[in-house]
């Protein structure tokens, strides 16, 4: 092999893309597998480690056959909800049967600094969806590692 081969072959090993166990992508995907081991196994100290924890924006928003339904018996409601992430880790604590959500067509954009991450989910509990749509969440690096610092989602029933 010539040293110009050499090169060439070098600059082609270079020019791959590797998957590194500490990627960004990687580590926000780390914290997406860690929240659904957490609601598992009702660890609500775990799910609440995943969270920014001066955040406060969590919505909840009802899909149009959903808020159509629901609309129906209370007219006041609105179309969307705030919540808290301490709210949802106080239940997740204290749910009496299993809790699960399944996670499809994870995308995870980053820029090293922060991300979003979006799927489509199913919530289950004691084995049954009562919940279902699509789930986003916006992600922030800090010195304690990825952080969600909010979540959007929608509720089909």
């Amino acid at each position: 092999m010539t040293l110009r081969q050499g090169f060439l072959a070098l600059a082609l090993i270079l020019s791959f893309p590797v998957a590194a166990a500490d990627s960004p992508q990687a580590d926000i995907q780390k914290v997406v597998d860690t929240f659904q081991t957490a609601l598992r196994a009702h660890d609500a100290k775990t799910l609440g480690s995943l969270f920014l924890p001066e955040g406060k924006s969590w919505y909840t928003a009802l899909g149009k056959a959903s808020f159509d339904s629901v609309k129906a018996k209370h007219p006041e409601v609105k179309p969307y909800k705030a919540g808290t992430w301490q709210e949802f880790a106080d239940f997740v604590g204290s749910a009496k049967g299993t809790v699960e959500e399944r996670f499809h067509n994870v995308k995870i954009h980053t820029d090293g600094t922060v991300g979003t991450v979006y799927f489509d989910f199913e919530f289950l509990m004691d084995g049954k969806v009562g919940n279902r749509g699509a789930e986003t969440w916006q992600m922030l690096r800090t010195p304690d590692g990825w952080k969600i610092v909010a979540m959007l989602y929608s509720s089909n029933f």
